[in-house]
């Protein structure tokens, strides 16, 4: 982490944003503050000044993880509540319009272990947008998150091993984190 220059903004493993927030959540778990300011330290760096995420540009054709919203999810972690709000305001304005959309994301071969990735993106969307959504001027994001959910979850019981090897864990991040 003190090594990384610039984070890696994603849609797959590396996803330094993805990356961050799981190990902020284990500092946070076991109660080691010298890692949580770390990590706290590293993301202000990487993202404190970030504007306008083109999450118009998302997804890629093999994504399972969103750039934008996995690096919001993260700095509701990092920020304090109105720190948070006025980041956000100006990383996804677009966000706290009520008639915000989110397509999800449309797997066209599910035996293909590439495209199928998009229905862990609509999880890993799912997931971040239920964090969002606890906000008073957010809560319209959980339908989004919802249709997100209501895509993908069918394809899990006789899905290809593409898929079904890795999404259930996925589709379980998504379900625990419903409001």
């Amino acid at each position: 982490m003190p090594k990384l220059n610039y984070p890696l903004r994603v849609g797959t493993h590396t996803n330094t944003a993805f990356g961050l927030r799981f190990a902020y959540e284990y500092a946070l778990e076991t109660k080691n503050e010298k890692l949580k300011e770390a990590i706290a330290s590293r993301a202000k760096a990487f993202y404190l000044k970030d504007e306008n995420c083109p999450l118009n540009w998302e997804p890629s054709g093999t994504d399972f993880l969103s750039p934008c919203l996995e690096e919001a999810n993260l700095m509701k972690y990092i920020l304090t509540e109105k720190e948070f709000n006025e980041w956000l305001r100006r990383f996804l304005p677009e966000l706290f319009n009520k008639d915000f959309k989110l397509d999800v994301g449309i797997v066209s071969d599910r035996t293909d272990g590439h495209l199928v990735h998009l229905d862990g993106l609509n999880f890993s969307r799912a997931w971040c947008l239920y964090y969002l959504a606890q906000d008073k001027d957010l809560t319209h994001l959980e339908n989004i998150a919802n249709e997100h959910i209501k895509y993908s979850l069918p394809n899990l019981v006789a899905d290809d091993y593409m898929g079904g090897h890795w999404l259930a864990s996925f589709a379980l991040l998504a379900i625990s984190s419903q409001n």
